[in-house]
């Protein structure tokens, strides 16, 4: 859920109300959709049923948009939508329809920059108000039953609404109109003349710097979101230019990060984001995307710094959705709500007593100073501040600096601390737990895959890659119809919804990733149909990119998205991947279609690059110099294993590497790559072969000298506390 911007955070209690007969709600398979099944509300899932409804009755739309694990649109839930009042307005007077924006990301983008065209804002949960053929003209996010604190309820909104449609519906009609054609014309983005450059880079890098929280970590103040793909790109940046502010700021921010309320200290995995500017108290639901690009930003760091901290929370995130998130077919389920019992956050919150009973009293005493947990509680109410009495956990300083304070070794220290975790999490299993949304996207899925394939590289862990490589069988097994196009979602046997730009883009990405990770070619073949894919039904020929929706989507405008949110843009990914796949398997047309989006983008960056940390990463590593790193050997064998070893343990963004077995007469990377088919060992040895643009140097057996040729480049770790 975005920041509660307008929203009332205390809303009262809404009298319970008996179960509704279900409506249309009740055949679809969205968690957050059936959630909605009972009210008495007269739901329609978004479809031409329901258009075809409002036109023949003249009415206008009601939509809602949200998902599962969203607290506020609980909140609306079951303060409004099933409310009997609200429900015989809603009814009588609109045709509601109710959007999954998980399950249609599509639909959610276009409505949601409606929302920013008309108010300046957005969040969720998304209310729009709109015409018959799909044209907004009012727009908010969270909105109270009656009204209070300045805001207009919907017992006197919806009225208000039906009478100006009556009396002024041709107005209306007009305003969404323009609203429309805005969007339509903020899609078409023809190359400009100012190429993207080195310059787009530095200015990122210097508004990064500038909203730099330098005492807490990240940048601006509350509310703060994690955001990974902001500090993956400062971390190439700071490789590529040596600029230690670089660092610093990923430093400190993931030091916070892992520290703060935002990480789960008990279970692990971390939550959505912080409503202060201290990484502090969380919106507690816990999103698989976030979990798979925080994993990504703290394998790159650790293998960028070192430092063992980012290592071991990188673990620490990846046993988490392993053991919660993980279907036993492979795939990753999309998110841990917020709320249990009715109460947010009520699953990781404690009182000082639960843990000195558990505990007992010199070590609860001892795991609460380290802890921030206080008989008061640490966590208050909003609004109003009174103490509740219960506690989020969060270190306010390193572990290892405590081991003084309690006349403890370091190691001793993180001994009994981990066995107080232990306990704590035993004992917190028994409670009731947030539901889940078991709904498995291909996107995210993708984004799952990608950091397993990483950190099985980085940390040398085959479980890692045996779980992306589980999950990628997953989705071309379930998620791919026969003819090869992807679907969207899959949950409880069944798959379905056209895929998104996202789906395409993620999944170019995860199977490179699995592909350096494994050497099987076979990864890099099933990228390849799916880039032949991602054109056919994605490009814009004329404007260059690619649209979020295929032709045959009934979103009502073809959005092209390059702007970063939660997580990437497609096409900043498309970008990127397609590239690097170019440069795999030595195909130009990927290669050149990645640089056309390069000039498509150019206008849209240049006025805000630090809007677009992953398109810019994108663009660092085909500005150049980059590498591409044939390795030949026999697999297996102790000097092919040093020699791949060797690369996996220096933090080289720049470079991509290519296996070629030896003494294999027809190997299936020749199929994929066919430059490889020359390669051979030098001297019966393991042998890199390190090439830029096309040319390469003298084949070497020496691990210095091919890290020399990759100007491997290594940093001194300076503390950052």
């Amino acid at each position: 859920m975005n920041p509660a911007r307008g929203h009332d955070p205390k809303a009262p209690e809404a009298p319970v109300q008996e179960e509704s007969p279900p409506n249309r709600l009740i055949h679809e398979q969205s968690p957050y959709l059936l959630q909605h099944a009972h009210n008495p509300v007269d739901w329609y899932p978004w479809g031409d049923e329901a258009f075809f409804r409002a036109r023949e009755e003249g009415r206008p739309i009601f939509l809602s948009i949200g998902y599962s694990a969203c607290h506020w649109c609980h909140v609306m839930e079951g303060e409004s939508f099933a409310d009997s009042q609200v429900a015989k307005l809603l009814n009588d007077l609109f045709v509601c329809i109710k959007v999954d924006r998980e399950e249609r990301p599509d639909i959610d983008q276009v409505y949601m920059a409606a929302a920013h065209a008309l108010t300046g804002t957005g969040g969720w949960p998304l209310t729009i108000f709109m015409t018959p053929d799909k044209k907004p003209f009012f727009a908010a996010s969270y909105i109270p039953k009656e009204s209070r604190y300045g805001m207009t309820g919907l017992l006197d909104l919806i009225p208000r609404i039906s009478k100006v449609w009556q009396s002024q519906r041709q107005e209306l009609e007009s305003a969404g109109a323009q609203v429309m054609e805005a969007l339509r014309n903020a899609a078409r983005t023809p190359p400009v003349e100012n190429e993207l450059g080195e310059g787009a880079l530095d200015e990122a890098y210097e508004t990064f710097f500038r909203v730099f929280d330098g005492e807490n970590g990240g940048f601006g103040d509350a509310p703060k979101f994690p955001t990974p793909h902001n500090l993956i790109f400062l971390l190439r940046y700071g490789y590529r230019t040596g600029k230690e502010p670089a660092y610093m700021m990923v430093e400190k921010t993931l030091h916070a990060m892992r520290r703060g309320g935002l990480f789960d200290q008990v279970g692990f995995g971390f939550h959505r984001y912080s409503t202060d500017a201290e990484w502090f108290v969380p919106h507690f639901e816990k999103m698989l995307y976030d979990q798979a690009l925080l994993v990504m930003a703290y394998t790159e760091a650790y293998l960028a710094t070192g430092r063992e901290e980012f290592a071991r929370t990188a673990r620490e995130t990846i046993a988490y959705v392993l053991r919660e998130m993980n279907d036993p077919a492979g795939g990753f389920y999309s998110a841990e709500d917020a709320d249990s019992e009715g109460e947010e956050g009520k699953f990781y919150l404690w009182t000082k007593n639960e843990i000195l009973d558990l505990l007992r009293e010199e070590e609860g005493e001892r795991f609460s100073r380290i802890f921030g947990v206080t008989e008061p509680g640490n966590y208050r109410e909003q609004p109003g501040g009174r103490r509740t009495g219960k506690n989020i956990l969060r270190m306010r300083r390193p572990l290892a600096s405590w081991s003084h304070e309690f006349s403890s070794s370091e190691e001793d220290l993180a001994w009994s601390v981990e066995s107080a975790r232990q306990r704590l999490f035993a004992a917190r299993e028994e409670r009731i737990r947030p539901a889940k949304d078991d709904k498995i996207l291909t996107d995210w899925n993708a984004l799952m895959i990608a950091a397993l394939a990483k950190a099985a590289r980085v940390f040398d862990d085959p479980a890692y890659l045996e779980a992306a490589k589980k999950a990628v069988a997953f989705v071309l097994s379930s998620l791919r119809l026969p003819d090869g196009r992807l679907l969207h979602r899959y949950r409880h046997g069944e798959a379905g919804l056209p895929a998104t730009l996202d789906d395409y883009a993620f999944m170019l990405w995860a199977l490179i990733e699995v592909y350096e990770a494994s050497f099987d070619p076979g990864y890099l073949a099933t990228a390849t149909e799916l880039a032949r894919d991602l054109f056919t039904h994605y490009r814009d020929c004329d404007g260059g990119g690619f649209f979020f929706a295929p032709d045959d989507g009934d979103a009502p405008v073809r959005q092209k998205p390059v702007y970063d949110g939660a997580i990437p843009s497609g096409n900043s990914v498309a970008m990127y991947a397609l590239f690097v796949l170019g440069r795999m398997t030595a195909n130009l047309e990927f290669e050149e279609t990645a640089d056309r989006m390069k000039s498509t983008f150019a206008g849209t960056i240049n006025a805000a690059p630090a809007a677009h940390a992953h398109f810019l990463t994108g663009l660092e590593f085909m500005l150049g110099p980059n590498y591409e790193v044939i390795v030949t050997g026999v697999p297996g064998r102790e000097d092919t294993t040093a020699m791949v070893r060797a690369i996996r343990s220096h933090y080289t963004p720049d470079v991509v590497v290519i296996f070629r077995p030896a003494g294999v007469e027809s190997p299936e990377i020749v199929e994929v790559a066919g430059f490889t088919r020359d390669i051979v060992m030098i001297e019966e040895r393991a042998t890199a072969y390190v090439c830029t643009n096309y040319a390469c140097d003298i084949p070497t057996t020496d691990i210095d000298e091919m890290l020399r040729l990759m100007r491997s480049r290594e940093r001194s770790p300076e503390p950052v506390v």
